[in-house]
C-alpha cells in the first residue's frame, strides 16, 4: 500500500475529502517522526510500536573496489509488531507470502458488567480474545504503560 492508496482508504472510511484525509495521514506520519527523532517510543495499542535503536561503530566494505570503510555509530528506526499481527503472521503463513486472507470478523463480547466497551472503540471495557479480533492485544514486552514514550 503507498501513502495515496492509504489516504484514499482513509477518505472513504472516515467519509471525508482527500485533502482533509491527507492532512490527517501526514499529521500522524509527522508526530511518529518528530517522537522518534526525540528518542521516544511511539505505541499504537493493537498495532506495534516504533523505537530507535543505537548501532555501533562497525568496519564495512565497500561494495565496488572492496576495500574495508569505517561505519560510524547511528540510530536507526524500527518496528515492532503488536502481539495480534505476530500470531496472524505466523498462524496464516500465506499473508506473510502476500496473498490477503481476511481475519474472521467477530462481533466484540460485553464484558461481566453488562457494558460493551465505551463509545470512542478504545477497548475501555468490551472483552474479545486477541487471537479472535485483529486490532485488540498489545505487545508481549511487559513493559506497556511504563515507558514515557507516545501512546497513540
Amino acid at each position: 500500500m503507498t501513502k495515496a492508496e492509504l489516504v484514499e482508504e482513509v477518505a472513504r472510511a472516515a467519509e471525508l475529502n482527500k485533502r482533509d484525509a491527507e492532512v490527517i495521514v501526514e499529521t500522524v506520519f509527522g508526530s511518529i517522526i518528530g517522537a522518534l527523532h526525540k528518542g521516544e517510543k511511539v505505541e499504537l495499542r493493537g498495532f506495534g510500536s516504533f523505537r530507535t535503536r543505537e548501532r555501533g561503530p562497525r568496519r564495512g566494505r565497500n561494495p565496488k573496489t572492496g576495500e574495508p570503510v569505517d561505519v560510524p555509530a547511528k540510530r536507526v528506526p524500527y518496528f515492532k509488531p503488536g502481539k495480534v499481527h505476530k500470531e496472524y503472521f505466523t498462524e496464516n503463513p500465506a499473508a506473510a507470502e502476500g496473498t490477503v486472507v481476511a481475519p474472521a470478523e467477530v462481533e466484540p463480547t460485553p464484558a461481566a458488567g453488562g457494558s460493551a466497551g465505551s463509545a470512542t472503540g478504545d477497548g475501555g471495557g468490551g472483552s474479545t480474545s486477541p487471537s479472535t479480533q485483529a486490532g485488540s492485544g498489545g505487545e508481549t514486552s511487559g513493559s506497556e504503560g511504563s515507558s514515557g514514550g507516545s501512546a497513540l
